[in-house]
Order: structure tokens, then sequence, then C-alpha cells
């Protein structure tokens, strides 16, 4: 399938799971990342006059806000700047802060940002009667790369069966700006964290061994462990089997 034939694909897929759930239109997070851009003009081309892209920040890149302004601006696409420092702040103070590893604390705290963000997508998506999309693509739903009941929690995944490779060549193909498609991928979760430092692994290997099959016996080993581990993040949790 060419890039055009995927983009048209995915218009009418996220139109056609939108109206089915009774919905009337999409909201996303719009975190100036490659994925959400892809998915915010693509929601967008699907939903001209009803997809919302919120913009969360959380002590977060000022490029990053900056890029999702941009992506906006360029599409047209309506905004809401939803700035959740201060509630992040709240919470942490009513918290317990006990002594952990500090990389053990960092992920925690992480984890509420992407949480909070979920929250607040729900709001508006119950207001105004949306479907929420999701940005995960399949190179991170494969090795459970995001939030469980944050980034994850979403009605839909329109992305969830590229590799990285493809939502980049879709990018160009949407004409999302270059510096956007450039810019090491991140979740943009505390200063300087890239997605490919956390994996240990890049996004074209990922890519290429979810594709063909194909790599070296150690990151066969490293991406099956990896998914392993995460397959609890992509099933709903178990019901106990005996009865009462």
């Amino acid at each position: 399938m060419d890039v055009g034939q995927l983009a048209e694909k995915l218009v009418w897929w996220i139109r056609d799971e939108v109206l089915a759930a009774g919905c009337k239109g999409v909201v996303l997070g719009m975190s100036g990342g490659l994925d959400s851009s892809v998915l915010a003009v693509s929601c967008h081309h699907a939903f001209p006059q009803s997809m919302l892209g919120v913009i969360m920040p959380c002590y977060s890149s000022q490029e990053d806000e900056v890029h999702a302004r941009a992506v906006a601006s360029q599409f047209s696409i309506l905004t809401e700047v939803v700035v959740l420092d201060t509630v992040f702040d709240s919470l942490l103070k009513v918290l317990p802060g006990d002594r952990v590893d500090p990389s053990v604390s960092r992920l925690a705290e992480s984890n509420l940002k992407a949480r909070l963000r979920m929250l607040i997508l729900y709001y508006f998506a119950n207001r105004l009667s949306y479907v929420v999309a999701g940005t995960s693509n399949r190179s991170e739903l494969s090795v459970g790369y995001f939030t469980k009941y944050g980034d994850g929690g979403a009605d839909i995944l329109p992305l969830g069966n590229m590799v990285k490779g493809q939502v980049r060549e879709l990018a160009g193909f949407l004409r999302i700006p270059q510096e956007i498609i450039d810019k090491p991928p991140s979740a943009g979760l505390w200063l300087g964290q890239t997605d490919e430092g956390e994996l240990g692994l890049s996004y074209e290997e990922l890519d290429h061994y979810l594709i063909t099959g194909e790599a070296s016996s150690e990151l066969k080993q490293r991406v099956e462990s990896m998914m392993a581990a995460a397959k609890h993040k992509c099933c709903l949790p178990p019901v106990a089997s005996f009865q009462a």
C-alpha cells in the first residue's frame, strides 16, 4: 500500500470508528511530537468541524509546545491549552515522599503526568461526546512503551498497526513540519529524555524486527523480554475464574 492510500484508509477508519461508537468527533493530546502531529492532522481530515487537540504542558519543553501550536496553526486545528504544572505539584505534596531509588521515583512521577493528561482528555471527551484517540504506534505497543491508563488510556489507537518508520513516512506525505519529523522521538517526561534512550535500541532496529522477524540474537532476546513484561498492559485485567 502506498502512503497516499494509507493516509486515506486511516481517515476513513477513524471516521467509521467514531460514528460506530455513536460519538460526534475526536479529542487527542497534541505533544508536538511526530505521532501526535500525524494523528491530529488525520483526525482533522476525518472530522474538520469536530476535532479538538489538547496541549497539556506539565513542566514540558517549550519547544514541544511551540511545535504543537505550529501544527495546529498550519492545519487550522481547534485547540485547548491546559497547563498541568500546579496540579502536578499539588498531587506530589499530598503523596508520600518515601525514600526510593531516584530512577524509580522519576518513573512514578512521569507516569503521573501521563495519567493526568488522560484525565483531561476524557473530561473533554465526556463534555463533547467525542472519542479519545491515542497516539501509540505499533513499535511502542509491541514492547509496552506507554503508560498504562495514561497515554495507553484511549478509545481508539489509529496508528497501532504502523511502525515508527511508517508513521514518519506518513508525516512527510501530510506535510508535517520537518523539524518535528527530524527531532529525536521523546515523551517529554524529563529534560533530555528520549524514547530510544529509554528503550535501549533504535526504532529502526525495532521496526525491522517487527516487520521481518530478523535481528541479532541479543536484540531478539531484549525485544522478546520487553514484550513478555508488557503483556499485562495490552489486555483487560484478569478476572478470577473460581466461583464465589
